[in-house]
């Protein structure tokens, strides 16, 4: 029994340790999750948008929208009552 109480305060000191170390790990890993979110990508919207136009140019669907436009648009002037 006396063995006992002779290292309950070293058990309570490595305890209250073990704590506080995982308790400042515990920041560290918080602190590295906002470094994380801090980090991004700079976006170039009109660049974007300027790039996707030119492959829409290209690839001929721009033609295609315009007929489908112009068909549809016939289809509902000659289908329409009144």
């Amino acid at each position: 029994m006396t063995h006992v109480l002779i290292d309950l305060p070293t058990w309570a000191a490595n305890v209250s340790h073990a704590s506080s170390a995982l308790h400042s790990f515990h920041w560290h890993v918080s602190d590295d999750w906002i470094v994380l979110a801090q980090q991004f990508k700079e976006t170039d919207i009109t660049g974007e948008v300027g790039k996707s136009w030119g492959q829409f140019v290209k690839t001929g669907q721009v033609w295609a929208l315009l007929v489908g436009l112009v068909v549809g648009y016939l289809a509902r002037a000659l289908t329409s009552y009144g």
